[in-house]
């Protein structure tokens, strides 16, 4: 039986990347004061940080309710198709739950994966999941092997601002304040589904050091599986600089994995942020 891949937008993935993957993108929602967008479908990812960056206090982001992902059930599955969900974290967004409420009325139909990320390690685990259908998996087994490898995914990124951290309650005005005149730039990485501080380091080579060494504590990223790169803001210039000064882990440059961040986590890091996701080895 065909089966569909059925994702939230918190895994930044582009309607135009959907299309060529064959899988289908339901959107959360993002408000600007009394505005309301869909995330990537009436807001892009650029147009969000520049609505970022001239907005006083920061947006709020809403999770999918469950008649968004029954609706789509009742499609797909009259459609003749099983259906594989991925979900960002359960720790960080009640959309896990609202996929598992409209996955109760079609059992052994639908199978909801609670990725315990988000952004590209959301990415990732749904390029694992392609793979497995290739390999002519059933939708139940899929879901079975991800939620097994999931595990062994890392995500990590260091943030060039600590703007949006202290805008969003996270930090002290004043922690802020001396990280900036420091020019420190912390390090974040998604663990067991939560976002958690992994270090800090002082000026942007300094930065690119911390994050090799993240890196490197899991053994470096294993490049023969899904991985991915990802930069928040109008442009990568900080995610091309860490990309040359640790040449060495790419074995070419040019055709890199290079996604941009969108709204469920760029709210809370803000412009100039980059990362890598990947299984470890």
């Amino acid at each position: 039986m065909p089966i569909q891949f059925v994702i939230d937008s918190a895994s930044d993935i582009l309607p135009e990347e959907a299309a060529r993957m064959g899988i289908t993108v339901l959107p959360l929602t993002v408000t600007f004061g009394e505005t309301t967008y869909r995330d990537s479908v009436d807001l892009s990812h650029r147009e969000f940080f520049e609505k970022l960056a001239a907005c006083r206090d920061l947006p709020t982001t809403s999770q999918l309710p469950p008649a968004d992902f029954a609706d789509c059930f009742e499609q797909l599955t009259a459609a003749g198709q099983d259906v594989v969900v991925i979900t960002v974290s359960s720790r960080l967004s009640g959309t896990y739950q609202s996929a598992t409420i409209a996955a109760a009325d079609y059992p052994g139909r639908v199978f909801v994966v609670d990725s315990l990320s988000a952004a590209i390690g959301q990415r990732i685990l749904l390029l694992r999941g392609l793979e497995l259908a290739e390999e002519g998996l059933s939708a139940g087994q899929i879901a079975e092997r991800l939620d097994e490898e999931k595990a062994r995914i890392r995500v990590m990124a260091v943030i060039d601002t600590l703007e949006y951290l202290k805008k969003g309650g996270r930090i002290s005005a004043a922690t802020a304040l001396a990280g900036t005149v420091l020019s420190m730039k912390p390090a974040i990485e998604i663990c067991e589904g939560t976002v958690s501080m992994a270090g800090k380091a002082r000026g942007s080579r300094q930065g690119n050091l911390l994050l090799r060494q993240l890196m490197d504590k899991y053994g470096g990223a294993n490049l023969d599986e899904p991985y991915a790169l990802v930069y928040s803001g109008l442009n990568d210039s900080h995610l091309q600089k860490f990309i040359a000064e640790q040449s060495d882990l790419w074995p070419e440059q040019e055709n890199l994995p290079i996604h941009s961040l969108g709204c469920v986590i760029g709210t809370h890091v803000g412009p100039g942020a980059y990362g890598i996701a990947f299984f470890e080895k």
